[in-house]
């Protein structure tokens, strides 16, 4: 049992909630006066789903593109620690044969349970709004390319990241989606008259919404007017504050709704870890508090968000409530992952991967599949024992 908290049910935050679970699963969900079996007493807490983050490079010092099993271990459990119970392992564009040989790295994490599949952003971008993205990697789609970069993935690779203006690009779209994998638009230049053909074809995904790609303008609205208007497409937003600027995430947000908003860390391998130099794929990366930017030219390389900064960042610095923040961080990306019937919300029958948040939305301690995950930093839970000393009065956050 994990009593004493609020609890942010699927359509309510339950006051005095607890959460019943038997093994890797949510049994009950109720509040007032819980079943007198084993119990830890949160005190007061906010009680949310496990995040689930569908766009991420790494993280600890550790980095997705890997060749290292370490680092990509290392990767996932910077990110556990803060609240992420499922997530892809996203690739920047590299060659081909390079791509390959990391798809099959990242496949043995997904086989494993540790990964719930991989995400391809580019090769297939425009090197116009190529970011931290090394420009000679960049190719344009062909039908050949594409099934062989999903031949290596075996049924893993759940996401794939392309231009549509590109040749080919609208054909890839359609190859992709026919083969059951997200086809997500981003890094693209393209104008509203290539987008739009884009969705028709089958791209239910807008990458990182805003950047790295053509501007909004009132004449031309290109892809972030056409994504971010049509009902079809899910937006991806970087909730750091810094890639965009908290009133045009409130505009998004409010505008998309909660069954089109997702947040996402594309984090790199500096988060949770020090200020310094980093490699993102072929590019040299400066992280400098905590802000990462590529080393040539200042152009921003990712972040070093995790999913509980861009929870508070939603619900504090965009003024989101809380319902609608659950929902942009667990229960939207698991609809989109196909994984709703087994995580992303707080109800009976999914799977225990449970947040608890002290009054500051930081987190105290992390279950995954009804096993805490170990944190030496984070405060002790233990049975029929109150958490000491994590919160004061408990969570001053309305969830209005």
């Amino acid at each position: 049992m994990i009593v004493g908290g609020r609890v942010v049910a699927p359509d309510r935050v339950l006051d005095d909630g607890w959460l019943a679970i038997a093994g890797d699963k949510i049994v009950q969900v109720g509040s007032g006066a819980p079943p007198d079996i084993d119990r830890v007493d949160v005190d007061g807490c906010l009680v949310v789903p496990g995040f689930v983050d569908t766009h991420c490079h790494g993280g600890g010092g550790g980095s997705f593109s890997s060749a290292n099993p370490e680092e990509l271990y290392r990767a996932v459990r910077a990110h556990r620690r803060h609240g992420t119970t499922t997530m892809l392992g996203s690739l920047v564009s590299d060659p081909i044969p390079v791509l390959r040989d990391q798809i099959a790295a990242l496949r043995e994490l997904v086989q494993e349970g540790e990964l719930a599949g991989i995400h391809l952003e580019g090769p297939f971008i425009s090197k116009a709004r190529c970011g931290a993205h090394d420009p000679a990697t960049l190719i344009e789609p062909d039908t050949a390319t594409v099934n062989a970069l999903l031949t290596a993935g075996r049924g893993d690779i759940r996401m794939v990241t392309l231009a549509p203006e590109l040749h080919g690009g609208i054909k890839a779209v359609r190859q992709l989606a026919e083969s059951g994998v997200i086809a997500a638009i981003g890094h693209t230049d393209g104008v509203e008259d290539q987008i739009i053909p884009a969705i028709d074809a089958g791209a239910s995904v807008a990458t990182h919404l805003f950047n790295a790609m053509r501007p909004l303008h009132h004449r031309e609205p290109g892809p972030i007017g056409a994504l971010l208007d049509d009902e079809r497409i899910t937006v991806e937003l970087i909730c750091d504050l810094v890639h965009v600027h908290p009133t045009v995430l409130r505009l998004a947000a409010h505008h998309a709704g909660k069954g089109r908003t997702v947040l996402i860390t594309d984090a790199m391998s500096a988060t949770d870890a020090a200020d310094g130099s980093y490699i993102l794929g072929r590019l040299e990366v400066d992280v400098r508090d905590g802000v990462a930017t590529l080393a040539g030219n200042g152009s921003l390389a990712g972040s070093t968000l995790t999913m509980d900064a861009a929870f508070r960042n939603l619900v504090r610095g965009a003024g989101i409530d809380l319902l609608d923040a659950v929902r942009a961080t667990s229960g939207r990306p698991a609809e989109l992952l196909g994984l709703a019937d087994r995580t992303g919300s707080l109800r009976a029958g999914l799977a225990a991967d449970v947040v608890v948040l002290d009054r500051d939305l930081r987190p105290v301690k992390v279950l995954r599949q009804g096993e805490w995950v170990e944190d030496e930093a984070a405060a002790t839970l233990s049975a029929t024992a109150p958490l000491s000393g994590a919160v004061e009065g408990g969570v001053s956050v309305s969830d209005g």
